[in-house]
């Protein structure tokens, strides 16, 4: 009788564990298009969506800081590489107030990217979606909106472009 209860509860505890395999994986892996992220712009008035994506562009979706030195270090590169960005939609997310987004705005003259949408996740919807753990948090989609892979942390911006021009 005590095998046969304990046959039970091992039973029980095995699909408790593995119905809850879904909950635990990402969203963006059961769901492989743009998260539905609501940004506050520079101006603390606008609100940007994934609808404001632009068409047929390859997106890329960065998750970063202001003080963080890594995401500094992208944001330099990308403005130097501005002419191979000119085709590609980057979002630009943070939970840093709307005036650390404006600085960082400025400083690093992201106005020279053609095609970017910058702002403050307020929701944490990007931190959610993604199940972030470090930043910068990056993810790489194609033309058609689907997703192509992600990365945490510090990537070459050579290999940020190979990998939205494949």
């Amino acid at each position: 009788m005590k095998k046969l209860f304990a046959l039970k509860i091992a039973v029980l505890f095995f699909f408790v564990a593995f119905s809850q395999q879904d909950s635990i994986q990402p969203l963006y892996k059961r769901f492989p298009t743009a998260p539905p992220f609501k940004l506050l712009s520079t101006d603390s008035s606008t609100i940007f969506t994934n609808k404001d994506i632009k068409k047929n562009k390859p997106v890329f979706i960065m998750v970063f800081s202001p003080d963080c030195d890594h995401c500094q270090h992208h944001a330099e590169e990308m403005v130097n590489k501005k002419d191979q960005f000119k085709n590609i939609q980057v979002v630009m997310g943070t939970m840093q107030s709307p005036s650390k987004v404006k600085d960082f705005y400025i400083n690093y003259q992201l106005e020279k990217l053609d095609h970017l949408i910058i702002g403050q996740d307020r929701e944490y919807i990007l931190g959610t979606y993604y199940k972030m753990k470090s930043l910068p948090f990056l993810a790489f989609y194609d033309k058609k909106g689907k997703l192509i892979d992600v990365f945490e942390g510090a990537l070459p911006i050579d290999k940020v472009l190979e990998i939205l021009n494949r």
